[in-house]
């Protein structure tokens, strides 16, 4: 049975009872936030590099060059239109240094005049469409495993059984009651639980 007691990991002290979304934290430069965004977009980021050509030798650092970059230039993603998301700011964001790892590397011709200065990020808030063979939905759904597998230790596991077999498997929580010996209330409180952790972890960013 999901114990009432059991809960994501609490506040640091001080910290306001509504929580900072992702995005405002890293709006705030918090470290933590930091790593969190990282740990969470890291596997899409390299995906994207060796989507778009990169050596899987060079990948790793490409994708550093991103977070880098996005870092140095979080003030420039808006979200001004239906449809802006982090992940698409991102993405463009990683068109651009994949197009500049292969002019330095001379693998691609140089536009005329370009240096490094002329990397304008500012305009990565308007990507160019994705591919035909990419697909956002998935991209999108590789997103939301990897917030899964962020938060999956601060669960307990009877907790975590209960969010999973409702809300991946798609069974009822009368169903899951029944088999686990508790209340449908049980099952419904623990899925509530976790995904409410998911929401104040990191709200709009697996969008």
């Amino acid at each position: 049975m999901p114990d009432p007691q059991d809960q994501p990991r609490s506040a640091p002290a001080g910290q306001e009872a509504t929580s900072l979304t992702l995005l405002q934290r890293l709006r705030a430069n918090e470290p933590d936030a930091w790593r969190t965004a990282v740990q969470l977009y890291t596997p899409l980021v390299r995906h994207w590099c060796l989507r778009g050509g990169v050596r899987p030798a060079d990948a790793d650092d490409v994708t550093q060059e991103v977070f880098l970059a996005a870092a140095s230039h979080l003030a420039d993603f808006r979200r001004d239109r239906e449809g802006d998301t982090f992940r698409g700011w991102l993405r463009g964001i990683t068109r651009h240094l994949v197009l500049l790892h292969f002019r330095r590397a001379g693998r691609q011709p140089q536009a005329g005049g370009g240096t490094d200065a002329q990397l304008r990020l500012h305009e990565v808030a308007d990507p160019e469409p994705a591919p035909p063979d990419e697909d956002p939905q998935a991209e999108i759904s590789a997103l939301h495993r990897r917030a899964l597998d962020l938060v999956r230790g601060e669960f307990e596991p009877r907790t975590w059984e209960a969010f999973w077999k409702t809300v991946v498997e798609g069974r009822s929580p009368v169903a899951v009651a029944a088999e686990s010996g508790v209340s449908p209330a049980a099952i419904r409180m623990a899925k509530s639980r976790v995904l409410r952790r998911l929401r104040e972890e990191f709200g709009d960013l697996i969008q």
